[in-house]
């Protein structure tokens, strides 16, 4: 036997180990976790008018385990999906993660979060975030030299204010 062919036996006893104990562990509620989980979500923009669309996939989550709060530039979706009804029922398989999350979302512009909307449908969380416009402020800036600028209508000359 080769040395390869040894590791590749130890890692598919592993493989099934994993399996066979996971499984077991998972049944009786006792499955290791990892923190809770993090719901998959897609972020868009829009320019009509402008806005951020935040959409958090949260099936099986109860509306009112489920919590948003905005901090500058993020919005963070908090809450818990149940454990399923488990009840006389013998699973073969269980991948859909239950409990606690906390899923922090990274804006790419300032928001009015006072004026934020969030609608929950069908397990779809939909948050529209209206974008804080900053408007760009003219400003007068003095051109140092003797030399005159040219230009077309709203030139500006040395010394003279724009």
């Amino acid at each position: 036997m080769t040395e390869r062919d040894l590791f590749a036996n130890f890692e598919r006893m592993r493989r099934e180990m994993d399996e066979l104990f996971g499984d077991v562990l998972g049944r009786a509620g006792l499955a290791r976790r990892r923190g809770g989980f993090s719901p998959a979500v897609d972020v868009a923009y829009t320019s009509d008018p402008a806005r951020a669309i935040v959409t958090a996939e949260l099936a099986g989550v109860e509306i009112d385990e489920l919590d948003l709060e905005i901090q500058g530039r993020k919005l963070i979706l908090s809450g818990r999906r149940g454990p399923a009804a488990m009840e006389g029922d013998v699973y073969q398989q269980v991948e859909i993660e239950r409990g606690l999350f906390r899923r922090t979302v990274e804006l790419g512009a300032e928001v009015r979060a006072q004026e934020a909307t969030a609608s929950y449908e069908n397990g779809v969380l939909r948050v529209e975030l209206p974008l804080a416009h900053s408007e760009p402020r003219p400003r007068a800036s003095a051109i140092e030299g003797g030399a005159a600028i040219e230009g077309g209508a709203g030139a500006v000359k040395s010394g003279e204010r724009a």
